[in-house]
């Protein structure tokens, strides 16, 4: 049975899509005719050269070189793609030159700058012209940003795009550790770094921790320091390179006017942007993206799958420190207008940034089911109207069936919502929004173009449709990663995609593919539970405790006994709730009925807090080795890190009741 339709574009909306008119354009070059949707994903895979080369004309992307051969070989490894073309991914993104607002700058506090694209142009010229001029920086040298989600940081990106650089960053709120672990591993030659920021109604005076990251990591050259408040007296540290002021470099007063920008073109296969992996379960992995595979996903995604245009307003709440940070900025490629966040989502109030999307005309909105569940629970009802919405998008975690219902009853009726999923280790998604697919009740709607994506069983065959199994890709696609950084040879880098399936890339979900086209996800296939040997995703127990009117949040994982997985489960409970042994006994009946009886907890315990990722995601397999008596690695990944107290208080005394 198919999940019930929620929503879908009409006709005369579809045929005005992005999609629709790529999906015609291929018709005109190629003689082809596509009926559904499925029709043009299987001519992305099977004719995968002639759908690269007709994007590239479709979206005018600029580049040198020669187009063939599109693809050097059949493997994941080494990078296989475009091999003649070189291109520069800010000369793409910067393509618009105009006074139309590039960049909307909010702050929790109330602060708002524009920028426009004409700006934008010019600030990026005279931090280019400062780079090359003081310190040489030229193409495969590294720019970290430690920085809010400003626009010093979208200039400092571009800038060091233009240069052929690698740009990588980390949101404010890391410690000392968290900011070391990444970027002494990766040995940047500039940083960029705010002096101060402010969350949740507190300024936080960042300087004593620069002092000490400027004294470590060794291979810096120059620091280029952020004053987002306007402070009267200059904030400095001790460094012995050089020390800068980004206000004072792109308001140069010794220069007119700004000049043409000079972009270095690089292999299509270049490295561009370095991320990270959480650093949950060790110190984090860095995961190297190709400067031609990062632009052309991107825009796939963006312009094809979210239908975002020139005349959108786009606002998604992240930080520098998340993917969907560097995903955002990429819309600036369709000369759309990006707004940045900076700040709680939830302050002063719950709704504070939905009467912000209200005031600014968002029309694409990107959010996580977190954000939505603490709306959800606030009992948060039609209180902002937002006509201007067209899409939300959701990312972080699953999005579960009565979210979908939530977000229809509740934020808007007539509105494309788009759960996604991909993550840093592809910068992009394996299965998102499509504007020309129907919204159904708890599913994706559906496999990106050029994504062979499928569910596969612990031996390797392909999951029917409805049946859950391990998420894979069956070819390499422009966005894979080149390598981990420092892993000189690619032994950490197939450990983690390539050592389940041989040369099948093994991304770590748990999901299962429907008839109507759609994506289940269950979760993380690493935290999925095995109670005598039985296979559950963490969501479907997800799913029936986020019903219950006095849980406000929950964390589900397993404490291995003898080799059997026990399903534990904990919950915070709303305020003014206690929990007791009725409160327990009613969740494990409610899981019992919707679910199997293999689904029920074996133990349930009332926790304060849920740990979470700084990206939004549920600890699972930290609070998994917890119970298991090992140690969680690299809290500085942990926006809650001192929630793990409890649990490890919980761990020892469930072990001294087991022996």
């Amino acid at each position: 049975m198919k999940n019930p339709i929620l929503y879908e574009l009409s006709e005369s909306e579809k045929e005005k899509s992005n999609m629709f008119s790529f999906m015609r354009f291929i018709e005109g070059q190629k003689g082809e005719k596509f009926s559904s949707y499925e029709d043009f994903h299987n001519f992305s895979l099977k004719r995968e050269e002639d759908f690269w080369k007709c994007f590239l004309d479709f979206f005018s992307l600029k580049f040198e070189g020669s187009f063939h051969p599109f693809k050097t070989h059949d493997s994941f490894t080494p990078y296989p793609f475009f091999p003649n073309i070189k291109i520069n991914f800010a000369e793409n993104i910067l393509r618009e030159r105009s006074d139309k607002a590039a960049l909307c700058c909010l702050r929790e506090d109330g602060y708002r700058e524009e920028v426009s694209y004409r700006n934008l142009h010019e600030r990026v010229y005279f931090l280019q012209k400062k780079l090359k001029e003081e310190i040489s920086f030229k193409s495969g040298d590294c720019l970290a940003a430690f920085m809010p989600n400003v626009s010093e940081t979208v200039v400092s990106m571009l800038a060091c795009s233009s240069l052929g650089g690698v740009f990588t960053s980390t949101s404010s709120d890391f410690g000392l550790q968290g900011v070391l672990d990444r970027f002494t591993q990766v040995n940047p030659r500039v940083l960029v770094a705010a002096t101060s920021y402010v969350y949740n109604g507190k300024k936080i005076d960042l300087l004593p921790l620069l002092q000490q990251v400027a004294q470590k990591i060794d291979s810096l050259e120059m620091i280029i320091l952020v004053d987002l408040f306007g402070e009267k007296e200059k904030k400095k540290i001790e460094f012995n390179g050089k020390l800068c002021f980004f206000h004072e470099i792109i308001n140069n007063k010794t220069n007119k006017s700004a000049g043409e920008i000079k972009f270095v073109r690089q292999d299509f296969s270049a490295p561009h942007y370095i991320l990270y992996s959480s650093g949950t379960t060790g110190v984090p992995k860095c995961i190297v993206h190709s400067v031609g595979g990062t632009l052309l996903q991107h825009v796939k995604e963006l312009a094809l799958h979210t239908n975002l245009k020139k005349e959108d307003n786009i606002l998604f709440f992240t930080t520098c420190g998340w993917m969907m940070w560097n995903w955002l900025v990429s819309s600036l490629f369709q000369g759309s207008t990006v707004y940045l966040y900076e700040g709680s989502p939830a302050f002063p109030a719950i709704d504070s940034l939905l009467h912000i999307l209200h005031k600014e005309k968002i029309t694409i909105w990107g959010t996580s089911p977190k954000f939505l569940r603490a709306l959800e629970s606030s009992n948060y009802n039609h209180n902002v109207e937002l006509p201007a919405l067209k899409t939300i998008l959701s990312t972080g975690a699953p999005l579960l069936s009565e979210q979908f219902d939530f977000v229809y009853e509740k934020i808007k009726k007539e509105v494309l919502l788009s759960s996604i999923s991909g993550g840093s280790d592809i910068i992009g998604c394996f299965m998102l929004g499509n504007p020309l697919l129907p919204v159904r009740r708890g599913e994706i709607q559906g496999k990106g173009l050029h994504m062979d994506i499928a569910a596969f069983d612990e031996n390797g065959k392909e999951m029917p449709f409805g049946g859950e199994g391990e998420l894979v890709c069956r070819r390499p696609f422009l966005s894979t990663p080149l390598y981990f950084y420092g892993d000189k040879k690619g032994e950490r880098f197939h450990k983690a995609y390539f050592e389940r399936y041989e040369k099948i890339w093994h991304h770590g979900d748990f999901v299962a593919f429907q008839e109507s086209g759609g994506v289940v996800v269950s979760g993380r296939s690493d935290a999925t539970l095995n109670p005598g040997g039985v296979r559950i995703g963490t969501a479907e127990i997800y799913r029936q405790v986020e019903k219950i009117e006095f849980v406000l949040d929950s964390l589900v994982t397993v404490k291995k006994i003898k080799g059997d997985d026990h399903v534990v489960l904990f919950v915070k409970m709303k305020e003014d709730n206690l929990f007791t042994e009725e409160s327990s006994l009613l969740i494990k009946k409610i899981i019992r009925q919707e679910t199997t009886p293999r689904h029920v907890p074996w133990k349930i315990f009332a926790v304060h807090e849920i740990p979470y990722t700084r990206s939004g995601k549920k600890l699972e397999i930290a609070v998994m080795k917890i119970l298991a008596g090992k140690k969680t690695d690299n809290i500085e990944a942990i926006s809650n890190p001192e929630s793990l107290q409890e649990y490890e208080i919980i761990a020892g005394e469930l072990d001294k009741k087991i022996v």
